[in-house]
């Protein structure tokens, strides 16, 4: 077997591993799941998630997927929670415990503090039967027979379960909370994928300019238009209302066409009923309608009159594309 082929081979058994031993997850989910999901719904407080090693990698991971979907998280490092950072922890906080083992040193001595302070704790674990499975108010089994790693000493297939088991929290939140679109793009306004939630056409639209000529316009006056305005198009507009467009095409196969430039007026050039968009759409319909269409400018409308114009760059500028 080469080297690409024994490659291959073990990404794909590591693959076959984790993906089994997550689907046995969901025949390991009881009451206590659904319990803390209740627990930490009707909860005053927040959510305090700890772990040590690579199980508070997972902890911040999972505590930035429940603070983006509604439920306030804070990541406390358990080493650093005995040594002072246990002040994080206030009086209606609900505690999320993660260690594979649940044996381990530090964890051995945070425990019993966090019992002390009568917070609620919820256990994510592969050992049930553990210290801090025994001390945990409810307890979310985490177990897989084996890591990826050859030697099942490098924590793989154990700390995918743990993050899993972390999603299903926090999907099941979201769920109780009735989290909608409109609630994820107000926690990613700077992201591309909130952008496509909440960004409409006329923040685009406005950020350009208004190339628009009349029904008589002559051909020089179009072409100063859309070259001034830099658009590539240019609205034909009548009582501001939009009658036509003309574009860089039309205008190049007008010049192929015609013999006699000089009386030819907008409304001899243009598209009749171009496509058009209300102002108040979101700007991922644009990039639906141009898509479908197979075009780079949309004309933007409002009470049927003109606004401007939305372009196939300024979506591209914005992510959306």
């Amino acid at each position: 077997m080469n080297t690409k082929q024994s490659i291959l081979k073990t990404a794909t058994t590591t693959i076959k591993i984790e993906s089994k031993a997550i689907a046995h997850l969901s025949e390991l989910l009881t009451d206590d799941f659904a319990d803390a999901v209740e627990l930490i719904y009707h909860s005053k407080g927040r959510v305090i998630i700890t772990g040590i090693g690579k199980s508070a990698i997972i902890a911040n991971k999972i505590v930035a997927t429940l603070n983006s979907t509604g439920t306030p998280a804070v990541f406390m490092h358990a080493a650093d929670a005995i040594h002072g950072d246990l002040g994080l922890i206030l009086e209606d906080d609900v505690v999320i415990c993660i260690s594979k083992s649940g044996n381990t040193p530090e964890i051995k001595v945070l425990v019993p503090l966090i019992k002390n302070a009568n917070n609620k704790m919820i256990a994510i674990t592969g050992n049930i039967d553990s210290f801090l499975g025994q001390q945990a108010d409810f307890i979310l089994n985490a177990y897989v027979a084996q890591e990826a790693c050859p030697n099942n000493l490098a924590p793989t297939t154990s700390t995918t379960a743990q993050l899993v088991m972390g999603d299903a929290l926090a999907v099941c939140l979201l769920e109780l909370r009735g989290f909608s679109s409109k609630d994820f793009a107000k926690y990613h306004p700077g992201g591309a994928l909130g952008k496509r939630l909440y960004l409409r056409v006329n923040d685009l639209s406005s950020q350009n300019q208004k190339p628009q000529v009349g029904l008589e316009a002559s051909l020089k006056e179009v072409i100063v238009e859309i070259t001034e305005k830099m658009l590539g198009v240019t609205a034909v507009v009548e009582n501001d209302e939009i009658v036509g467009i003309i574009t860089d095409g039309d205008l190049r196969r007008m010049l192929s066409k015609s013999d006699d430039l000089t009386a030819l007026k907008a409304k001899d050039i243009m598209s009749n009923n171009p496509r058009r968009i209300l102002e108040d759409a979101m700007a991922v319909d644009a990039k639906e309608v141009m898509e479908e269409f197979g075009i780079s400018q949309l004309l933007v409308e409002h009470d049927g009159k003109y606004c401007g114009v939305v372009h196939l760059h300024d979506l591209i500028k914005e992510g959306i594309i």
